[in-house]
């Protein structure tokens, strides 16, 4: 995707959320019984980030971060994980990281309890955020959760408008977690309002739903009123039967979920776009990309971590030469 006379610095810049994933080691139980958790890096634009980088792509990221030791830990673990880490601030006002304890009962029964109030990551400004910065990279990728408050959301917007003055691709995750916003018409107001400025929207049917603010939505309805505007691409994801990647054009490519030895079901979406985007940038069709994606979510679904289970291209092809394309995941 790269253009003809212009190198860019980055493949992606990715903007928003960097906090502490704290997963049950003890698994198989509820968490009010669990009394071990480790720590990684989690976020759903920081593990994308971290995702890429681990593929080999040059990776930039914005945000902030608490000053103090769980800050200190997400900026060292992203920098050696190869993210560009110079425009993660450190937030010199006291606001803390978010916290995510992850409870893993079963393959099918997960859940996260965040802690979320007044988190650093949510008080980017827009004078944080470089211009500059962004006119490197090939794609600027939003996650959903940082249009939730101000001032997080008018950094988002300014950023979003850096990118489209200098020709930068906008990924739009929509990454809706619900505790961060004070209603679903909120939602919709801002999740339409970036949607309707980027060029690739990723989420599932789900949180398509939210962005249109109707409680059963139909995939041919979304991408009709979204392609009236900036988007080129639309990816709406179906869980264990697969995504539907749509084209402005009129084309659509269906995706098929791999089997997996499901341990855990968070992290899925941030190995997919990390490995969509990948192949994308890679030059690959759209089905390839969808493979990949698929590939790279039953790898990180088998494994304890999100940030640490990113998986390599090796990993990767390895799925998609193994297995056939189409086979159902098993849950």
């Amino acid at each position: 995707m790269r253009g003809d006379n212009e190198v860019k610095k980055f493949s992606v810049v990715a903007l928003g959320r960097a906090c502490i994933d704290l997963n049950a080691v003890e698994i198989n139980q509820p968490m009010e019984e669990t009394a071990t958790f480790k720590k990684y890096v989690g976020g759903s634009p920081a593990n994308i980030a971290i995702g890429l980088a681990k593929l080999g792509q040059p990776v930039g990221f914005i945000g902030k971060i608490s000053d103090d030791q769980h800050g200190y830990f997400i900026k060292n673990f992203m920098s050696k994980a190869g993210v560009d880490s110079s425009q993660l601030i450190f937030d010199q006002d006291g606001h803390k990281t978010g916290l995510a304890f992850t409870e893993i009962k079963s393959p099918s029964e997960c859940s996260i309890l965040m802690y979320r109030q007044e988190v650093a990551d949510l008080f980017l400004t827009p004078d944080e955020v470089s211009e500059e910065y962004i006119m490197t990279s090939e794609m600027l990728l939003i996650s959903g959760t940082a249009l939730a408050r101000t001032p997080s959301r008018e950094a988002t917007l300014l950023a979003v408008e850096y990118a489209h003055k200098h020709d930068v691709k906008v990924i739009f995750e929509l990454d809706y977690r619900p505790y961060t916003w004070t209603s679903t018409v909120e939602t919709a107001v801002y999740y339409n309002l970036l949607a309707q400025k980027s060029h690739i929207v990723i989420g599932t049917r789900e949180e398509f739903d939210i962005l249109e603010n109707v409680s059963e939505g139909n995939n041919q309805e979304t991408v009709k009123k979204l392609f009236q505007h900036t988007p080129e691409l639309i990816l709406i994801k179906h869980g264990v039967d697969g995504s539907f990647a749509y084209e402005k054009n009129g084309v659509c490519t269906r995706g098929y979920a791999y089997k997996a030895d499901v341990l855990k079901t968070f992290g899925a979406g941030d190995s997919y776009a990390a490995a969509f985007l990948f192949a994308l940038l890679q030059g690959k069709t759209l089905e390839n990309a969808l493979q990949y994606a698929s590939a790279a979510s039953a790898l990180v679904v088998s494994r304890h971590s999100s940030s640490e289970a990113m998986p390599s291209v090796a990993e990767i092809e390895t799925v998609i030469a193994k297995q056939t394309w189409g086979d159902k995941i098993h849950v």
